[in-house]
């Protein structure tokens, strides 16, 4: 989908579905997946968060943030600043003390 500054109109995104083929599109990235040029990407948010156990809405409850902006820290689209990253190195550090406090 081409990139723009302001989000795209239903017009815009209509056009853009006509157009493509979604086909071709899917075998495209399953070529690309058995050839190995497709990677995993790791968040270090989400390793913390799993090592607690928790789901998203657990973890983000327990971290005081919403789900989107925990889901925006695990993505890489945003990062976490000032006492969240702090929380973050104690649950993957020591996610059992974290709980601890939580009451979990």
């Amino acid at each position: 989908m081409p990139s723009k500054s302001k989000p795209l109109t239903k017009a815009e995104i209509a056009a853009y579905e006509a157009k493509r083929d979604l086909a071709a599109d899917l075998l495209q990235s399953v070529k690309e997946m058995k050839a190995g040029q497709v990677r995993v990407v790791s968040s270090p948010v989400i390793e913390a968060r799993q090592k607690t156990g928790l789901s998203q809405s657990q973890f983000a409850a327990l971290m005081g943030v919403s789900v989107r902006t925990l889901q925006g820290w695990e993505q890489g689209r945003k990062q976490p600043s000032g006492a969240a990253r702090t929380l973050l190195a104690i649950a993957s550090t020591n996610p059992k003390a974290l709980l601890a406090v939580a009451g979990g």
